[in-house]
């Protein structure tokens, strides 16, 4: 590729926005040109307007600290510099959907880590590896926005991604009834132990809306598009808990499985780890080459080894065995900043922009 695409993040000095920047360092295909934030932030530098509140563990990128923030409110001239953006606003749902479609309608594609447009009917919401056939919506999307090139993306919520691609792995034995307790880092709140030191040595068992996305959300990447809008699929059934613990980064899930073709464990296992999409066959920047590791000793997925799996964007694994109510349990676990939020927003991206979604303006 000549020329890179000129990428703008909306909502860049939260933590998602700096995964984002921290993430798209070097990145062969996009440059971060414009960052954009709240009134307070802009017309500071970028450095300036983060402060001491950068949450990576990786220093700041020297090609963004001297950055102008700008409004993410001037949405015409925020869009005038960029050829696509990625948007982790802090807004409530009714702004970030505002926003959002504003953007796409300056003929800007927007590929958003939000959940505010993920039930829009014509909204794909995609994890590459489970539904890119679903970008096939956007033509109807652009219909209702009236555009050529702009349009909205989303991806699910990073509470599902350790388990959703394992069932979607064994779908042709047919899960018919799931039950998930999730086990979630603190990173998924945009928090660090020093924002939120109530967290050291606690557990919260409970996190705003979180139980309704995780069982909710694999039906939709489950789903099929008909009459230019995604129905989500009928089942399986799915039941879940959602826990706060006191990780940094890494989502586990312990998870119980019935199907209504109960295969071996060798079965599930080889459907697992030879699990592919699209990402890996078009070799993208961001694709994992094992999408799925499964991890043979008793103790492991732990979020200390294997929260990095693959760069954070692989699923990890363990503990599948039979079950004396359920026909198979497992523990999932994946990187909840990586691939649950700007990892797999990038990656959606670099598939976007192979189907031809995304160009140069």
């Amino acid at each position: 590729m000549d020329k890179k695409l000129r990428v703008g993040i909306l909502g860049a000095t939260g933590m998602v926005g700096q995964r984002f920047i921290s993430l798209l360092e070097n990145h062969p295909w996009f440059e971060v040109v414009t960052v954009a934030a709240s009134p307070r932030s802009a017309g500071k530098t970028y450095e300036d307007a983060v402060g001491d509140r950068w949450k990576m563990t990786k220093p700041m990128p020297e090609a963004v600290k001297k950055l102008i923030v700008m409004n993410v409110n001037e949405v015409e001239k925020v869009a005038a510099e960029v050829d696509f953006v990625f948007s982790a606003v802090d807004m409530t749902k009714e702004e970030i959907r505002a926003i959002e479609d504003a953007y796409a309608k300056t003929e800007t594609p927007v590929v958003s880590n939000n959940s505010a447009h993920r039930w829009t009917p014509d909204v794909p919401m995609v994890v590459p590896e489970i539904n890119p056939e679903h970008y096939e919506v956007i033509k109807f999307q652009k219909e209702r926005l009236g555009t050529k090139r702009g349009f909205v993306a989303v991806k699910p919520n990073c509470s599902i991604q350790s388990y959703a691609p394992v069932l979607t792995a064994w779908k042709e034995f047919e899960p018919s009834e799931v039950v998930a307790t999730t086990y979630q880092a603190i990173s998924g709140a945009g928090k660090t132990f020093k924002d939120w030191p109530e967290m050291v040595e606690n557990i919260i068992p409970y996190i705003g809306g979180e139980e309704e996305k995780s069982e909710q959300e694999p039906l939709r990447l489950w789903g099929k598009i008909e009459d230019g809008v995604i129905k989500k699929a009928e089942g399986p059934v799915i039941t879940c808990q959602c826990i706060r613990v006191p990780v940094l980064d890494g989502h586990t899930a312990a998870v119980f499985v019935k199907f209504n073709k109960k295969p071996s464990k060798e079965q599930l296992i080889e459907k697992l780890v030879n699990f592919k999409g699209l990402p890996q066959e078009l070799e993208l920047p961001s694709a994992p080459k094992q999408f799925i590791q499964y991890l043979e000793e008793d103790n492991r997925p732990q979020v200390k080894l294997d929260v990095d799996f693959e760069n954070g964007m692989g699923i990890s694994v363990g503990r599948l065995r039979e079950d004396t109510v359920y026909d198979y349990k497992f523990v999932g676990l994946s990187h909840n900043t990586v691939r649950g939020a700007a990892g797999g927003a990038i990656l959606s991206a670099e598939l976007l922009k192979a189907l031809g979604y995304i160009e140069a303006k």
